[in-house]
């Protein structure tokens, strides 16, 4: 890795308040997650620690009520804490973005008593969630889901395997949705499932391409008995939920794509201006000027479009086509920048002594995580065009 110390981000930011904010995530990324990012990626080693830390300095429930714990920030704001930890290690960024969304339903859609009952301590008490939607048979099929709950006196018994869980087998608490009623989308509803429920756990963790020290696992859930107050929602509410959570939690995915391709355009112009061929920086040549340049406009417009789709959510107005084009676009420029950053570094681009090719192994997954940019296609082309003739 290159000794020479990337040029901080230039960001508009709405008050004085969160230029502090944005000065605390710098430092901890810095201080805490970046120098044993290689490390600990390599080993497989999840950074518990580094997420006790965020909690503890207010940093795991950013965009949500003050009362409950959260940061009260905007998702202008926010976002750009999750882009600069993903800048350290997409894990941790990856991982915030992810509890975010655990938190979204029962901060949204739970009842007063529910928020103050399960709020603080998610928000804020060291705890970390998980989002249980996809299973092995349906991914981007969501609605088809058959992980079952079942009314059991003033209770449910939920039975079923989720696939693809980010924290799974590791989380505090989980939440699932559920099949209650008919088939289709209108028959989901929604649970906050303790981490140490009994007939809950987890599966070995996928042997994955990149992002080692994240757990991706199997959730199966045998038997599950939860109290009908953790419902979330009203019965059958479950989808709207899950589709309206997502929406965040694309937003998400982009910055931390932005995050990711930024790390690796700062390694590579590290390297490039101080590795020499010919008697000059290899910075000097047009081929690679022109490179730098296209990655450093790319990850400029992925920027400005997941931050226009977050002030469209922080005015109450329709964000979801802009939600999935930010999705598409960064994560799209993730997988190309990082790529572009491997081939500037030639030879060492291709080993683990520079951190480039780790950076291109891990933005492969942004473009298939919540909703793959298939899917995003299709909604950008539902809001643009219409929906498909049937």
């Amino acid at each position: 890795m290159s000794d020479r110390d990337p040029q901080p981000v230039e960001r508009q930011l709405p008050t004085e308040e969160s230029r502090d904010l944005l000065a605390l995530v710098r430092e901890i990324a810095q201080r805490e997650i970046a120098p044993k990012a290689a490390e600990e990626e390599d080993a497989g080693r999840f950074p518990r620690d580094v997420f006790t830390l965020l909690s503890d300095s207010g940093l795991l429930g950013l965009p949500y009520d003050s009362e409950y714990g959260g940061g009260d920030q905007p998702y202008e704001v926010y976002l750009q804490v999750l882009e600069e930890l993903a800048s350290a290690r997409l894990t941790v960024g990856l991982g915030v973005s992810v509890h975010t969304l655990a938190c979204h339903a029962l901060a949204g859609y739970g009842t007063k008593q529910q928020q103050v009952e399960h709020l603080p301590a998610m928000l804020g008490g060291g705890l970390l969630g998980a989002y249980c939607l996809s299973e092995p048979a349906s991914g981007s099929d969501a609605a088809s889901l058959r992980t079952k709950a079942v009314r059991d006196g003033d209770g449910w018994v939920i039975d079923g395997t989720k696939a693809w869980i980010t924290h799974g087998g590791i989380a505090d608490f989980y939440t699932v949705l559920a099949r209650t009623g008919g088939d289709g989308p209108r028959g989901i509803t929604a649970f906050l499932v303790p981490g140490d429920a009994p007939g809950l756990s987890g599966a070995l963790p996928e042997k994955k391409m990149g992002m080692k020290g994240s757990p991706t696992a199997q959730v199966h859930l045998d038997g599950v008995r939860v109290p009908d107050g953790r419902r979330i929602g009203e019965e059958g509410q479950g989808f709207a939920i899950a589709l309206a959570a997502l929406d965040s939690g694309r937003l998400g995915i982009a910055a931390c794509a932005i995050g990711l391709a930024q790390a690796a355009l700062d390694e590579a112009v590290a390297y490039a201006t101080e590795r020499r061929q010919f008697g000059r920086p290899i910075a000097d040549f047009q081929g690679l000027r022109f490179m730098i340049a296209d990655m450093a406009t790319q990850i400029e417009a992925g920027r400005a479009l997941y931050l226009a789709a977050a002030r469209l959510r922080d005015a109450g107005r329709p964000f979801a086509k802009q939600a999935a084009m930010a999705k598409l676009h960064c994560t799209d420029t993730a997988m190309k920048v990082t790529t572009d950053a491997v081939q500037i570094l030639g030879g060492y681009g291709y080993t683990a002594d520079f951190p480039a090719e780790r950076y291109m192994r891990e933005a492969k997954v942004l473009q298939i995580v919540e909703g793959t940019n298939q899917i995003q296609r299709m909604v950008i082309a539902r809001h643009v065009a219409g929906p498909e003739a049937r």
